[in-house]
């Protein structure tokens, strides 16, 4: 998946959820709505994007994934060590 459409959609949930009053609780919301709706390897991508130093994503997006990263990360598969 071309990582810069995953961006924009991560970009768009950040934009929303940064409307809350209580910070803590868009991070939350962000790491959610990211493990709810988006499929693992998608999930995988942007984690892996992030480690890489995060180019382009919005602070509040960077920050839910930092504060949140066990919630989002998928379960490692079988066979991947």
């Amino acid at each position: 998946m071309d990582i810069h459409h995953l961006l924009r959609m991560a970009n768009q949930i950040g934009t929303f959820f940064e409307a809350m009053p209580a910070r803590d609780q868009a991070l939350q919301e962000v790491a959610q709505h990211l493990r709810k709706f988006w499929e693992p390897r998608m999930r995988r991508e942007l984690l892996a994007h992030l480690d890489a130093g995060g180019a382009g994503l919005l602070p509040i997006v960077a920050e839910a994934l930092c504060a949140h990263r066990a919630l989002v990360e998928p379960p490692a598969t079988a066979g991947s060590h």
